[in-house]
């Protein structure tokens, strides 16, 4: 029996872990976070107090990171060696620090072959900067989801207000420029549009519209 698989790159605070959960919820597909697999990753380097700066030092603790996914009643639960970090890896801290480790090959390969593991056995979403490029090449539907600086930040920031966080709205439209320039020009797997990949802009979109789209899409590819 064919699994399906839907691949959603883009650029950080474009929305695609909400709109892929959703989707996944509608479609009942296995959503996989790997943003935030990632983020717990970049987590355990920082609570190690070990430099991301420093390729070597982290490649030295690759194989001592485990991460699991666990659907719960109340959503998917991430897993570092065992602790809950659900809510931990969603600080502006660990998302840095996402960004920095996921530059680096070791950790990139480690999370590949896990991803891939787990689109064999199940019709599966992922959300990410490089799946319908590398993680997922022969994805069912590609789609490559963006918005502006000035909408994505602004995203960002209402959604850490709400959450009582203090911050700064010019520091993380500075902060999503710098992940931008990151995510796209490293050397390994860079953040860009797969050849065959559907651009959906979601500037002028609201979260319902977004879906919508990418289940009209879904359509078209016979997924539903």
């Amino acid at each position: 029996m064919r699994n399906y698989s839907i691949a959603i790159d883009g650029p950080a605070g474009a929305g695609k872990s909400s709109v892929a959960k959703a989707i996944a919820k509608k479609l009942n597909f296995v959503y996989v976070d790997t943003g935030a697999m990632y983020r717990a990753f970049g987590l355990y380097y920082l609570r190690k107090g070990i430099s991301l700066e420093m390729e070597e030092d982290v490649n030295k603790e690759v194989s001592n990171v485990t991460i699991e996914m666990i659907n719960k009643d109340d959503g998917v639960k991430i897993y570092l060696n065992g602790d809950d970090v659900t809510t931990a890896i969603r600080t502006e801290e660990a998302s840095r620090g996402a960004s920095k480790v996921s530059v680096y090959p070791m950790v990139r390969e480690k999370m590949v072959k896990l991803q891939q593991e787990i689109a064999k056995k199940t019709n599966v979403i992922m959300d990410g900067r490089d799946i319908g490029t590398v993680v997922l090449p022969n994805a069912t539907l590609k789609i490559y989801l963006t918005a502006s600086t000035d909408v994505r930040a602004e995203r960002r920031y209402l959604e850490q207000t709400e959450k009582g966080i203090k911050v700064d709205l010019s520091e993380i439209k500075k902060d999503i420029e710098e992940r931008d320039y990151r995510d796209m020009h490293r050397s390994t797997s860079p953040l860009k549009q797969a050849d065959d990949a559907i651009l959906v802009d979601t500037s002028d979109m609201n979260k319902e519209e977004v879906i919508e789209e990418i289940l009209n899409l879904c359509r078209k590819k016979d997924i539903l």
